[in-house]
């Protein structure tokens, strides 16, 4: 039995610390979102991806890491761009409102440290799949789930959340069109416009292994 456990960590091509501190972290994380945002906020694309992360980590997933990757990326990027842009310059480059409220007193601190997960996310995606490869079949997979998450999203979240931007993509609920509409239009944008360019890019350039 030591000698198999042995193996399995000598053939490991992640760190087995690093998936103990990631681990860690969304230990600390869940029941701090939790409690100060609710169970409704875990709808986030980004926190599915966080804790679908967790689970390729361990299992060192080429497919879990690559449905990560075509899911949040090209999210993630505009997300950094627009927080340190607000750093450097005191201004939001998009004035995304997923941003906006590391810069104010409208969430706990703690609840503010432990986004910055959408600094690491990208960047453990993109080793992950430098070390794993990428698997073709993430664009499809990814864009299942977010058929199936955004209309949750609509049904659990409210205009002052609008998680996923089910409700418009401001501050204030969009009224130029049918929710129901709108719902169905981000559910043909991301895959189309969001994870489609990403698919493509990832089977370009990622790193060509064997699929799972």
């Amino acid at each position: 039995m030591c000698s198999a456990s042995s193996s399995i960590i000598q053939n490991a091509k992640l760190s087995v610390w690093l998936k103990i501190l990631v681990s860690f972290y969304i230990v600390v994380l869940i029941p701090v979102y939790w409690i100060e945002l609710g169970p409704a906020n875990f709808l986030w694309f980004c926190d599915i991806a966080l804790l679908i992360m967790v689970v390729a980590l361990w299992r060192e997933s080429q497919l879990l890491v690559s449905i990560v990757a075509v899911g949040i990326l090209l999210p993630e990027l505009a997300w950094n761009l627009d927080f340190f842009g607000r750093m450097i310059t005191g201004k939001h480059l998009f004035g995304l409102t997923g941003t906006a409220y590391m810069f104010t007193d409208e969430r706990p601190i703690a609840v503010r440290v432990l986004s910055l997960f959408h600094v690491f996310l990208p960047l453990l995606t993109l080793t992950m799949l430098y070390k794993l490869g990428y698997d073709h079949r993430a664009w499809l997979i990814q864009s299942i789930i977010i058929w199936i998450v955004l209309p949750l999203s609509y049904w659990f979240s409210t205009p002052v959340a609008n998680i996923n931007f089910v409700f418009g993509l401001g501050g204030e609920a969009q009224n130029w069109m049918s929710p129901y509409l709108w719902i169905g239009l981000l559910m043909v944008f991301f895959p189309f416009c969001v994870y489609l360019p990403t698919h493509i890019l990832l089977r370009r350039f990622a790193k060509k292994t064997r699929i799972e």
